[in-house]
């Protein structure tokens, strides 16, 4: 394989796994839910980069659904405390698999605290790892844009009735209603010796699907890398995209997605070219939002309705699931929120994180607008506030759009994210280190 020396890049990797057991509840359903049994490992995973004078920049992502801003506040400050990586150099980020104990209060349940706490310790635990871990010489660092179309696709259907699916019966499918991104980047870190240090991977799709039935899992995303792990050396990650509108709507059983991506994966890496890092670099901006407001009968028919009509077992349970949603959500109508974005750079390739479920549309978007040719999206990065969709998919409604403790921003609050994002890519471009 080519080579290229770049001086004073230095990577490190940790990795932890977070214990569960089925006393936990488990997140990703309407009702609450627990499984018995787990298949992989449930993990923190951890990267730091360095190359001086620029300051050190940690990527962290989580075998869980989100983390949030609360436990990322909470970590932040331990790792500063006892790393000199500071806040705006750190990405904390989840695979969103929807088989794993909660980390959020949504829907019909909450939070599993111990669950949380060992998520905390373990974030704190695998970025002081990756730390220590830096390499005593110089790493490269191998990129490759790949593509996987198979497993993903917009689930975002237009119906004959003019409502957009979400579950139930959908043989009277019209059309999607936005795009799928089937882009799957590869950034791998090489030492001296040409063996692999890290390998990290971005892909837009629903981490939804364990290949051993109802029970704890990483999900495909998570097993491949684990698979990766195994058979390549160094350590694996996945960065989950701009996936709020895109499933496995192909159907392509887990074991099968596994082995696609890992198929697509090597490929790359046998393609994956050496890209030197001027610049590693990385900021973060607060962002301001407010909590949407609505007509209770007029959010209360669309979900009432669909459900009835869709879904009539159990249609109840989980209209009253959204009516409790809403009722907590009543008396915030209004009020102003604030979050954070990120974009960071590593040589040429630019990463965006992202504190949502980013619909596709806009992803691709930022991406297109991006003045780094090479740009990628990171959703749920260093905190959750639920779907942000696009204003043509408020317009067209559908679950994501339901207003709830899943979906509270209000309308454009993507737009106004994605034109954010573009202003630190364009700092950035423009800084010299």
């Amino acid at each position: 394989m080519e080579s290229t020396t770049v001086a004073g890049l230095r990577v490190g990797t940790g990795s932890v796994n977070l214990q569960a057991d089925d006393s936990m509840v488990v997140a990703g359903s309407i009702l609450p839910k627990h499984v018995k049994g787990q298949e992989g490992e449930l993990r923190a995973v951890a990267i730091v980069i360095e190359r001086p004078p620029a300051p050190k920049l940690a990527i962290v992502v989580c075998d869980v659904i989100v983390v949030e801003r609360d436990d990322v506040d909470a970590v932040v400050s331990e790792i500063e405390r006892t790393t000199d990586i500071s806040r705006p150099n750190i990405l904390i980020s989840a695979t969103h698999t929807h088989h794993a104990p909660s980390t959020i209060v949504v829907h019909g349940y909450g939070r599993d605290e111990l669950f949380c706490q060992r998520l905390r310790e373990g974030i704190i635990k695998t970025v002081q790892q990756a730390d220590a871990n830096l390499s005593d010489n110089e790493s490269h660092f191998y990129f490759h844009q790949g593509a996987e179309n198979s497993i993903g696709g917009n689930s975002r259907l237009l119906l004959a009735d003019g409502t957009i699916w979400w579950v139930g019966p959908g043989t009277d499918a019209v059309r999607p209603t936005g795009p799928f991104d089937p882009e799957l980047p590869v950034f791998a870190f090489r030492d001296a010796d040409g063996q692999l240090q890290a390998l990290i991977y971005n892909h837009s799709t629903h981490t939804i699907g364990t290949c051993s039935g109802d029970v704890r899992s990483p999900s495909f995303y998570g097993l491949t890398s684990q698979e990766l792990e195994a058979e390549l050396g160094g350590s694996v990650c996945f960065l989950p995209g701009a996936f709020g509108s895109t499933h496995n709507v192909t159907e392509v059983p887990p074991p099968e997605a596994v082995k696609r991506l890992k198929g697509v994966i090597t490929n790359a890496m046998e393609q994956a070219k050496p890209m030197p890092v001027d610049k590693l670099a990385s900021i973060q901006r607060p962002f301001t939002f407010k909590v949407r407001t609505f007509d209770e009968d007029v959010e209360d028919e669309k979900v009432s309705s669909y459900c009835r009509k869709r879904v009539p077992d159990g249609a109840d349970s989980t209209i009253n699931v959204f009516r409790n949603m809403r009722q907590t959500l009543a008396p915030r109508q209004g009020q102003e929120r604030q979050t954070t974005l990120q974009a960071m750079v590593i040589g040429e390739v630019a990463v965006v994180g992202m504190p949502g479920e980013l619909f596709t549309s806009l992803g691709v978007e930022l991406k297109e607008r991006s003045p780094f040719q090479h740009t990628y999206v990171v959703s749920l990065a260093n905190d959750w506030m639920g779907y942000l969709p696009d204003m043509e998919a408020h317009t067209l409604g559908g679950y994501q759009t339901w207003m709830g403790l899943h979906s509270y921003a209000e309308e454009g609050t993507g737009e106004r994210m994605v034109d954010e994002c573009l202003r630190m890519l364009q700092q950035l471009q423009q800084s010299s280190t």
